[in-house]
């Protein structure tokens, strides 16, 4: 038994699980008034699946937008799968919830930013990307009380 309680770990999974629950709503229902998602993850994740063109381009992480095209969305309950549009060239890609740093909602102001540690302790450091989203936003720790407002623009 441990000594403490995890919330971190705690909250990443609850938070994991609303993304799970929105993307299967999306398979059932489509993408609802002007909802559409902003999704980085990391490439270098093993379980990630995307094209070897996409991981050269985009060596550490990636942004994908869920909005007027996509096709092919499966959700399961260790990630998804999803065929985009990348310069009329329609892809697959497989994204797990574990290498999921960000899914922002723009069209409601929602956003959720998951935080990971690096073996030291420290945190990694920003990488960025040309498709950045979200941050100008102060990510929680795990030791930090995290408040929706914290993530409205």
């Amino acid at each position: 038994m441990t000594e403490t309680i995890d919330y971190g770990s705690l909250m990443h999974r609850a938070m994991r699980g609303l993304i799970q629950e929105v993307l299967q709503d999306v398979t059932v229902t489509g993408l609802p008034g002007q909802h559409h998602f902003f999704i980085t993850f990391d490439t270098m994740h093993p379980d990630v699946e995307i094209a070897d063109w996409l991981s050269d381009r985009y060596p550490e992480e990636m942004t994908i937008v869920m909005q007027h095209w996509f096709d092919n969305l499966e959700v399961t309950d260790e990630g998804f799968s999803v065929t985009l549009n990348f310069g009329d060239t329609p892809e697959p890609l497989y994204v797990p919830y574990d290498s999921i740093r960000t899914f922002v909602d723009p069209s409601v102001e929602f956003g959720l930013r998951f935080e990971t540690q690096e073996e030291d302790g420290t945190p990694p450091a920003d990488n960025d990307t040309e498709e950045q989203t979200d941050t100008d936003n102060k990510a929680p720790s795990d030791g930090d009380v995290v408040s929706l407002d914290s993530f409205r623009k």
